[in-house]
């Protein structure tokens, strides 16, 4: 059941669009990424969810409830971390988690919270004195504080060294476990692959994917890497074959190594070996791996990761 829907949003700034059309709906209980090169409109789709920009068009439901016109209610349910957010400087961790807690009428324990994102020795210490990957780890705890159906992280773990956000990481899947529709804005693509069940893929303000990552990769062109090394050079014609083969996308010159690199389909490995047979040639080194999503994501988008 569908606790997010988005449909046919649209969102301009001084007559630029940015959000043209957006729909997608995000299902009770999972994590749902949206993905996107900077600029794209992802920060600007999950403000309109959240109920902090009104569309120009389109409608936005979180658990069938408008998040302009039924923001009261909207906030009891879905907690968020911002992209970038302040507090006042003098407050300290402690008198923050204590504030919150009062806006909620049956907010969670942010005891436990705070032990899992490594700050309870920073309950004392003033907001402005935190370093910037303590700030990003305490509004992840006010995010989840008041016990919200829906939680929106937008850049989660942006700041945080690798121990952290592997940590981090760990405690999002045991909130989505606990039954927390999570909303994931990222772009790490190994953040993304770990966690979402299901992404958004968003460029130049239009929906251009949206599936599992395996579903993500399987639409890249050449979703399957075939790398070998031939016992001897190919010539020219024969390269040609090569690039004639069922599913094949691109064929890379060899490397340093004198490997070739195909980017092809499943399909292409039987073809290929008996191709490699006929020429009397063998494949050394032969190794079959899935792309990854950074280059699913290249291949949609046409940008780097």
């Amino acid at each position: 059941m569908a606790i997010i829907e988005v449909n046919g949003l649209h969102k301009a700034y001084g007559g630029r669009t940015v959000v043209d059309a957006v729909s997608f709906h995000v299902d009770e209980g999972e994590i749902f990424g949206v993905l996107g090169p900077n600029g794209a409109g992802k920060t600007t789709t999950v403000e309109c969810v959240e109920g902090l920009r009104v569309p120009d068009a389109g409608t936005v439901r979180i658990a069938g409830l408008d998040p302009v016109a039924d923001h009261e209610r909207v906030t009891q349910l879905l907690g968020a971390q911002l992209q970038e957010s302040e507090l006042q400087a003098k407050l300290t961790v402690r008198e923050a988690l204590e504030l919150y807690s009062a806006f909620y009428p049956s907010a969670a324990d942010w005891r436990p919270l705070v032990g899992r994102l490594g700050l309870e020795d920073r309950l004392t210490t003033r907001f402005g004195k935190l370093s910037g990957g303590q700030k990003q780890r305490l509004f992840i705890a006010l995010a989840l504080i008041g016990n919200p159906r829906v939680v929106v992280l937008d850049e989660l773990t942006t700041g945080l060294d690798p121990r952290a956000r592997r940590d981090t990481w760990k405690l999002i899947e045991d909130i989505r476990d606990s039954g927390v529709t999570v909303l994931l804005v990222t772009h790490f693509m190994e953040e993304a692959q770990r966690l979402c069940d299901r992404m958004a893929v968003i460029d130049k303000g239009r929906v251009v994917a949206l599936d599992t990552p395996s579903g993500l990769v399987r639409q890249a062109t050449g979703s399957t890497v075939i790398s070998f090394v031939p016992t001897r050079a190919l010539t020219g014609p024969e390269l040609t074959g090569l690039t004639a083969l069922p599913g094949v996308a691109t064929v890379a010159p060899p490397d340093g190594d004198g490997a070739l690199v195909l980017h092809a389909t499943d399909d292409t490995v039987t073809p290929l070996i008996s191709l490699l047979t006929g020429l009397g040639i063998t494949a050394r080194r032969l190794r079959v791996t899935e792309t990854s999503l950074d280059d699913a994501f290249l291949d949609l988008t046409g940008q780097d990761a």
